[in-house]
C-alpha cells in the first residue's frame, strides 16, 4: 500500500523534471544562433514503485513519480559523416575554382592590354617596318612594342610564380592548423570520456568536437568513426590522425619547392612526422587542392609550362627569320640584313645569358627580352633579304623589307606563338568553367546535406516556445498537486480528532 506522504515525493520529482525541461529548453533558445550547437531534449521515465518486487508481494501503488534519465543530443550520425565528406569536397572544389580564377586574372583575356593584343601590335609594327624599311621611327616603335610583349610574358610568369609562393605559404599555415585541430580533438575525446564515465553530460563538448572534426574535414578531407567509450577516431585518407586521446602530426616533406622553378629539383608533398619521409599523406579538402596546385606535375606548373612554350615559340620563330637561319618553302636559306649590313642577330634573347648543353639560349616566359644591341641601334634590325651595303654575296645593294614582311606573316602561322597562346587561353577557359561548374554542383549538394542536418539538430524557436509552455504548465500542475497534498495532510494532522473537544 502506498505511503500517506508518497504523493509529496511524486509531486517533487515532477517539479524537478519539469524544471530540468525548462532549463534544457532555455539552453536551446540561448544557443539558437550558436554555430555547431545541437538541439537537446530531456528524456523522462516514470519511476516504478516496485523496483525489486517480491514473488508474492502485492501493492496498490501507482508509481513514485518521474525522473530525467538523460539529456539527448538530437544528432544523426549518418548525416554528420555525410556532412564531413561533402564539406571536404566543397573545400576542394572551392580552392580549385579560386585558383583557376586567379590564373585567368594573370592573363586577363580578352583585353586591349593583354598579351594577345600586344602580340598583334608587334606584328602590325613589322608591317609598318616592311612598308618603310629605311626609316628609323617605325623600327623604334616596333622595338618598343616587342619590349612590351616580352614584359607581358615576364609579368605573367612572375604573377604565376607569386601565386605559387602564396599557395605554398598557405599550405604551410594549414599544416599547423591541422596539427592543432587534431590535438584539440584528442583533448576533447579525453574530456568527453571522463565526463561520460562519471555520469555527467558532455553534450556541449561533443558539439565542440564535431566542429573541430568538420574543420579538419574541410582542411584535409578527414573522416571520423565513433568508439564505444564515447571517443571519436579521425582519419586523413586511410591513416589515423586521432586515436582516442592521442594525435599525430603532419609536415611538408623537405626539401620542398618554394618557387615554380624549384620544381625542376624538388616537389611538394605532405608526410607523417612519425613515419619515414617517403610515406606521404593522402589529403583532401583545401589542402588536397593546394597540393595538386603545387606539385611538379600540378596545375600551376602546367600553366607555367604552357606560358613558357608561348615564349619559346615566339623567340624561336622570330629569331629564325631575323638571324637568317629560316628556310623558305623550297628549303633554301632566307638571309636577313639590317640597314647597316649586320646579320645573324637574334631578336629575342635570354635575359641572363643562360644556354643549354648545346649552347642554345634557354628562353622562357620569365627571362625573354629583346636584344639590347637592337635597342641601342635600330639599324641592326634585320628587315631586308639583301645586304643594303652591297658587301655580302651576291654583292647586290638591296633594301626590300622582305624579312620584315616575313616576320609580320608569323602572326598567321598555325604553329606560331599566337596559335600556341590562343590554344592556352582556350584550354584555360574550359578548365576554369569546368571547375566552376563542379564547385557550384558540389556546393548545392553540401547545402542540401546541411539543411537536412539542421532540420534534425538545429534549434527551431517555434518548437522551443511550445516546449517552454509545456514544461511551464507541467511545473504549475505539479505545484498544484503539491499544494493539494499539503492541504490534505494539514487536515489530517492538525484537524483530525478535534471534533467534540
Amino acid at each position: 500500500m502506498g505511503s500517506t506522504f508518497g504523493g509529496l515525493n511524486t509531486a517533487l520529482t515532477s517539479l524537478y523534471a519539469q524544471r530540468r525541461g525548462l532549463d534544457v529548453t532555455g539552453q536551446n533558445i540561448a544557443n539558437a544562433n550558436t554555430e555547431g550547437y545541437t538541439r537537446q531534449r530531456v528524456v523522462m521515465h516514470a519511476q516504478n514503485a516496485n523496483l525489486v518486487p517480491g514473488i508474492y508481494a502485492t501493492t496498490d501503488a501507482v508509481g513514485s513519480g518521474v525522473t530525467v534519465s538523460s539529456v539527448e543530443r538530437l544528432r544523426n550520425s549518418a548525416l554528420d559523416h555525410r556532412s564531413y565528406t561533402e564539406h571536404a569536397n566543397s573545400a576542394y572544389h572551392n580552392e580549385r575554382a579560386g585558383a583557376h580564377a586567379l590564373i585567368e586574372d594573370v592573363f586577363g583575356e580578352p583585353s586591349d592590354t593583354a598579351l594577345q593584343a600586344r602580340l598583334q601590335d608587334m606584328w602590325d609594327g613589322w608591317n609598318a617596318v616592311a612598308a618603310n624599311p629605311s626609316q628609323k621611327a617605325p623600327k623604334a616603335a616596333l622595338l618598343e612594342q616587342a619590349t612590351t610583349v616580352a614584359a607581358s610574358l615576364n609579368d605573367a610568369a612572375g604573377a604565376l610564380n607569386s601565386q605559387y609562393e602564396s599557395t605554398r605559404a598557405g599550405l604551410e599555415t594549414y599544416v599547423g592548423e591541422v596539427n592543432k585541430t587534431a590535438a584539440s580533438i584528442a583533448r576533447l575525446n579525453q574530456e568527453i570520456v571522463v565526463a561520460t564515465q562519471a555520469g555527467l553530460q558532455a553534450n556541449e563538448l561533443m558539439d565542440q568536437r564535431g566542429m573541430q572534426i568538420q574543420k579538419l574535414a574541410e582542411l584535409a578531407g578527414a573522416t571520423a568513426t565513433e568508439m564505444p567509450n564515447g571517443a571519436t577516431s579521425v582519419y586523413i585518407g586511410s591513416a589515423q590522425v586521432v586515436a582516442e586521446f592521442n594525435s599525430r602530426t603532419i609536415a611538408i616533406a623537405q626539401p620542398a619547392a618554394n618557387r615554380i622553378e624549384d620544381l625542376a629539383n624538388y616537389n611538394v608533398s605532405l608526410r607523417w612526422t612519425d613515419l619515414p619521409p617517403e610515406v606521404s599523406v593522402d589529403v583532401g579538402g583545401t589542402m588536397g587542392s593546394q597540393v595538386e596546385l603545387l606539385a611538379r606535375d600540378g596545375t600551376l606548373a602546367g600553366w607555367s609550362k604552357r606560358l613558357d612554350d608561348v615564349a619559346t615559340t615566339l623567340a624561336t620563330t622570330v629569331n629564325s627569320v631575323h638571324n637568317g637561319t629560316a628556310l623558305d618553302a623550297d628549303g633554301n636559306p632566307m638571309p636577313a640584313y639590317g640597314v647597316d649590313g649586320s646579320s645573324g642577330l637574334d631578336f629575342f634573347v635570354e635575359r641572363n645569358g643562360r644556354v643549354d648543353a648545346d649552347g642554345r639560349p634557354v628562353i622562357n616566359a620569365a627571362t625573354i627580352t629583346v636584344n639590347q644591341d637592337l635597342l641601342n641601334n635600330v639599324d641592326k634590325l634585320a628587315v631586308s633579304s639583301g645586304d643594303p651595303t652591297g658587301q655580302a654575296p651576291p654583292g647586290l645593294k638591296v633594301l626590300d623589307g622582305n624579312r620584315a614582311d616575313a616576320l609580320a606573316d608569323l602572326a598567321d602561322s598555325r604553329t606560331g606563338a599566337d596559335a600556341t597562346y590562343q590554344q592556352l587561353i582556350g584550354d584555360l577557359g574550359v578548365a576554369s568553367q569546368s571547375s566552376i561548374r563542379r564547385r557550384d554542383i558540389q556546393n548545392a549538394v553540401t547545402d542540401q546535406v546541411d539543411a537536412a542536418r539542421d532540420a534534425e539538430s538545429g534549434v527551431n524557436l517555434d518548437e522551443e516556445m511550445t516546449n517552454l509552455l509545456t514544461y511551464q504548465r507541467g511545473y504549475e500542475a505539479a505545484s498544484r498537486v503539491l499544494t493539494t497534498i499539503d492541504s490534505m495532510l494539514d487536515q489530517l494532522i492538525n484537524r483530525t480528532g478535534l471534533v467534540g473537544r
